[in-house]
């Protein structure tokens, strides 16, 4: 996902405050290595309560962030969601938890063994603007059902809802269970220059490798949610109608600024016209009033909106074709309509980098295979879509290209599913959360032998060359 760049408010006095609360949560871990099923029951509930009791003023304050940021889209995904994972947690957790019984071969009876999940004791969590509150929140439960505790950044790109979730986690939890930070990259920096279990981050590729860099020197491990361009695959098979719809509102949703938002399609060969003329009827269905419409979120910030107007006006100095879904609208309050580009090449930023806007290439392509070709030959995205009914081309889709995500027929919802793994592959991320991989994610699968008084290991003792070991290898080695 684009990147968090350009700091906007600065907390230095936080600083020295980040290094007491890390040795708070370190004592605690220590204190309470393991805690019980009702201790995170209790941390998730309290988590769940803070979410639903302040999702009016959550969503206000993230709508300043943005200008403009539609309700229903803050309550579907930046309240909504992070509930249902809560109470997915709530509800499997116990079971998840349970140590799981591990296979003996022959040479190791009699014995028992056994898996058990072990908190990995204190886990960073580093945000992203776009889904200010989903992208802390649903990690933090995965966190928290692991029996985890966290020390959370959020992005500076929304200082208000930042600062709301930080005075709301601090009435809800200890600073030695949950606490949250808000500043400049220079807090980030000083979270990841900690001695963590473990570190979390969704964002850029680039700030990724940082994050990435800095947990090196103390050897923790993360989970980096990235993003990439995803492609939109539509067959000849497609519903063209149908699936400019899907297509259309997974590259407006949130203003287009979602990582996994489709960030071009490939379309067969001389069906552009026709794709452009269902893309052109969906946007009108979705937003009748065009981008002054409520329910058209802002571009988040000035720079993120410059960067955007910059690479359309890259496109057409190269010899693009820009058709604007709202040609009469004048973009104020950074707030853009759908636009479709066509007569791309290479050399134009649309095409070197994840665009995180409304702003939808399209690549006509002559065979399917060459619509693989593209996928292939391209960065690992965090996200595939495929629209239309041919099986051996869904096959080869799952199969043959590589991807953090697939949905077929629809966009986004993939990264949704309570009960599936979420994460990128390569340069779109490392690591899952969400479901019963959040869990493990964020644990340490510690297996366990058990061996009685009877020490049949003692056959596989030196001195070697004896008959037992002869037929040890007769029976074992086959």
């Amino acid at each position: 996902m684009t990147a968090q760049e350009q700091p906007t408010n600065k907390l230095a006095p936080l600083q020295p405050n980040m290094e007491k609360i890390f040795a708070a949560q370190r004592d605690a871990c220590q204190l309470l290595p393991y805690p019980s099923r009702a201790d995170r029951a209790d941390r998730l509930t309290r988590l769940k309560k803070l979410i639903i009791e302040n999702k009016d003023t959550l969503a206000a304050a993230i709508n300043k962030d943005f200008g403009n940021r539609s309700l229903d889209e803050t309550l579907m995904f930046d309240v909504m969601l992070p509930v249902q994972y809560i109470n997915y947690n709530l509800k499997n957790m116990k079971r998840w938890m349970k140590p799981q019984r591990r296979h003996l071969g022959l040479h190791m009876q009699p014995a028992s063994a056994k898996v058990v999940y072990q908190p990995l004791g204190m886990v960073g969590i580093i945000g992203a603007w776009n889904y200010p509150l989903f992208l802390v929140a649903a990690p933090l439960a995965a966190v928290l059902a692991a029996g985890n505790r966290a020390m959370i950044k959020m992005s500076e790109h929304n200082p208000a809802s930042g600062a709301l979730f930080a005075e709301l986690i601090s009435q809800a939890f200890s600073p030695d269970e949950v606490c949250v930070f808000n500043g400049d990259v220079a807090i980030a920096k000083q979270l990841t220059s900690l001695d963590l279990d473990h570190i979390i981050f969704t964002g850029s590729t680039r700030i990724g490798r940082e994050i990435m860099s800095a947990a090196a020197d103390h050897l923790t491990p993360v989970t980096l949610e990235l993003g990439g361009k995803s492609p939109a695959i539509i067959s000849e098979t497609a519903d063209m109608a149908n699936a400019a719809l899907r297509i259309c509102h997974g590259k407006t949703a949130n203003g287009g600024q979602i990582c996994v938002a489709p960030d071009y399609a490939l379309i067969p060969k001389g069906r552009s016209d026709d794709f452009l003329k269902h893309i052109q009827r969906s946007y009108q269905q979705l937003y009748p009033y065009g981008p002054s419409s409520d329910d058209c979120t802002s571009i988040v910030n000035e720079a993120q909106f410059q960067r955007l107007q910059a690479w359309l006006e890259d496109a057409k100095l190269k010899g693009a074709t820009i058709t604007n879904m709202a040609p009469d609208y004048i973009c104020k309050d950074r707030k853009m309509p759908l636009y479709v580009v066509s007569n791309l090449n290479s050399d134009m930023m649309l095409m070197q980098e994840e665009i995180f806007g409304p702003i939808l290439p399209i690549i006509e392509y002559n065979q399917f295979d060459d619509a693989i070709y593209q996928i292939q030959t391209s960065a690992r995205p965090l996200a595939a879509y495929y629209f239309g009914s041919n099986a051996d081309e869904i096959q080869i889709v799952e199969k043959h290209t590589h991807s953090g995500g697939v949905t077929i027929n629809d966009c986004l919802f993939h990264a949704t599913v309570d009960d599936a793994p979420f994460g990128g592959v390569g340069p779109s991320g490392m690591g899952h959360y969400h479901g019963k991989e959040g869990f493990l994610q964020f644990s340490k699968a510690k297996t366990i032998l058990t061996k009685g008084p009877i020490n049949t290991s003692r056959l596989l003792y030196p001195p070697f060359g004896k008959f037992i070991h002869k037929l040890i290898y007769r029976y074992l080695i086959r």
